[in-house]
């Protein structure tokens, strides 16, 4: 009982709260927008939404094209008046970073499936959740967002200038990802990962190690359980014995919540694209 609370807990995050948009009010950023355009999702039989980030000189600066950061959930992302528990503050902490460092990239936020969330993002079956459709979501990014994207945003297209990441779910989802399309994701942002949930994932990196191109962030609370901790902590040690560059970061304090990725939000994009 306590491994299915468990479960429910750390894939479950990032599903919207019941009344939550009627009653906050907007904060995002005005270089925020929703797209109007929904994109289907091959093999899935649904469509999704997207929020877009733009830099702060992306329309002062014609010539000049910019990394590109793709992140799940994007209803938490930017506006605490569709976020689950808080807002990430992603759009605040950009345009302060690239105020304070001249870094500057384009965000795309891919909205989350509601209750399909967790079998979207699921690269295996599990004994709670017989529906894994992760194959096939990251494909959907890699393949029909992406060149949707680069074919209408001044975008650096090559893997080293793009990213993606995410929490719980989201953040196993997207080291996923970038092993089953390494020459299009270089870099990953995995905050509080789901590993514990997926022990074929651990043989996964074994047999297929990520490029020595490639970057990973991991992040952990120090005041998560246990159970989320050690296969993060286990997984990191793999991957310290393989090519790619893996940082863990164990953050004080921090449980398993928007507010803890909000704040290892900016930590992460700062090493992942080595800006000082």
């Amino acid at each position: 009982m306590k491994r299915r609370a468990l479960l429910r807990a750390s894939l479950a995050l990032g599903a919207p709260a019941a009344g939550a948009q009627a009653t906050r009010p907007s904060t995002a950023q005005p270089n925020v927008q929703v797209l109007a355009e929904r994109l289907a999702m091959p093999g899935l039989a649904r469509e999704r939404g997207l929020r877009l980030y733009l830099p702060p000189s992306y329309a002062t600066k014609p010539a000049r094209r910019y990394p590109v950061i793709y992140l799940h959930d994007a209803q938490n992302l930017f506006d605490d008046a569709t976020a689950f528990a808080g807002e990430w503050g992603v759009d605040e902490t950009l345009n302060a970073l690239a105020r304070d460092t001249g870094f500057e990239a384009i965000v795309v936020g891919i909205d989350h499936g509601d209750a399909l969330r967790i079998q979207e993002m699921l690269p295996w079956p599990h004994a709670q959740f017989k529906t894994a459709e992760g194959a096939a979501y990251v494909d959907f990014i890699a393949r029909t967002v992406k060149p949707w994207i680069d074919a209408r945003y001044r975008t650096r297209h090559d893997a080293a200038n793009t990213a993606i990441g995410g929490a719980s779910i989201g953040g196993s989802i997207s080291h996923y990802a970038l092993l089953r399309h390494p020459t299009v994701f270089g870099r990953a942002a995995i905050f509080s990962p789901s590993y514990w949930s997926m022990p074929e994932f651990f043989e996964q990196v074994q047999r297929e190690p990520a490029p020595a191109t490639a970057r990973l962030f991991i992040h952990i609370g120090e005041a998560e359980v246990e159970q989320m901790r050690e296969p993060t902590q286990r997984m990191h040690a793999l991957l310290q014995r393989q090519p790619a560059a893996a940082l863990l970061r164990v953050a004080p304090g921090a449980r398993h919540h928007e507010a803890a990725w909000r704040a290892a939000f900016e930590p992460g994009v700062r090493w992942l694209f080595e800006i000082g």
